[in-house]
């Protein structure tokens, strides 16, 4: 109960001021389109960027690290596609979105609060090696294999250019991009500068927050509830189960093993619903799936924050 209260309910506090605030009238629709512009187009590419460009890329990206999260990853996404096809009956291009789904961590908007939260900003250092590639893996493989279902793999340029397109259309690349820039080459930015994006990065996360729970009073609770609740099981028990236990087995350390567990933990992304919209695929599945998870992970990460200690 104290982690609940000390770790996670602030968090999703924040979140449900926002929900109550357009739920209300007080926050507009179009407040939100612009919170969320800012927040995922301008403040949280700065974090990234300044955060990427800072840390220590030989110790931070471990091939364990990397492993164990993205194998749970991958894991989810194969439960969710097979489980979807084989249990429910859903047409393939509907059971690669509900795959996607089970495979987006809201890596960013929870992953990282959740975690400063319980083990200090020291900790995340292992969150942003994570989130580095999390956008260019989950996308290069729904799209791949969603290209491969639709049109049964012909088109290699075509689905290359989908994949190329949709990860660098995407703001947050454009900064993670950027921070390995300024990191590789060395170069020491002006004081000015730094202090400039400093001043956008502390604005990023509680805004994003209070902006995420405005936009999910747009998603109702419609769809297949069995789907959407075996949607919240492989997202919010199987990926970070799998990625604790290989972690736990590759001896990973603790703080790297922590950020793995709860970024595997958090619930699917509002990036689960764009990419089936884009496909036209799963829409009500996906949106109901991102509201339900989001709601039952104010119990499922403290389940996790006390497994992790």
């Amino acid at each position: 109960m104290d982690v609940l209260l000390d770790v996670t309910l602030p968090v999703f506090l924040v979140i449900g001021f926002g929900y109550l605030a357009v739920w209300f009238g007080v926050f507009s629709d179009s407040g939100v389109e612009g919170l969320m512009k800012f927040t995922q187009g301008f403040a949280i590419p700065c974090l990234l960027f300044r955060a990427i460009s800072t840390l220590d890329l030989g110790q931070t990206f471990q091939w364990p690290l990397l492993m164990s999260f993205y194998t749970g990853a991958t894991a989810g996404f194969v439960a969710g596609l097979f489980g979807a096809r084989i249990l429910f009956a859903r047409p393939w291009a509907d059971s690669v979105a509900i795959g996607f789904c089970c495979l987006f961590s809201n890596s960013v908007l929870l992953g990282l609060p959740i975690t400063e939260r319980a083990y200090g900003t020291d900790a995340l250092a292992a969150n942003y090696a994570i989130v580095a590639l999390h956008a260019p893996f989950c996308y290069a493989l729904g799209i791949t294999v969603m290209e491969i279902v639709r049109h049964g793999g012909s088109g290699v340029f075509r689905m290359v250019h989908n994949v190329l397109t949709a990860m660098f259309r995407n703001a947050l690349m454009i900064g993670i991009a950027a921070g390995f820039a300024v990191n590789l080459s060395g170069v020491s930015l002006p004081g000015v500068f730094t202090d400039a994006v400093d001043l956008m990065v502390r604005a990023a996360l509680p805004a994003a927050l209070f902006g995420l729970g405005g936009v999910l009073v747009r998603y109702r609770p419609e769809g297949d509830l069995m789907t959407v609740l075996f949607i919240c099981a492989v997202a919010l028990l199987l990926h970070p189960a799998i990625t604790w236990a290989l972690g736990t087995g590759f001896a990973l350390d603790q703080a790297p093993l922590r950020s793995a567990v709860v970024t595997a933990a958090m619930a699917p992304g509002v990036n689960s619903y764009i990419f089936a919209n884009m496909y036209g695929v799963a829409k009500r599945v996906a949106a109901t799936s991102v509201l339900l998870a989001t709601a039952l992970s104010v119990l499922t990460v403290s389940f996790w924050l006390s497994v992790l200690g």
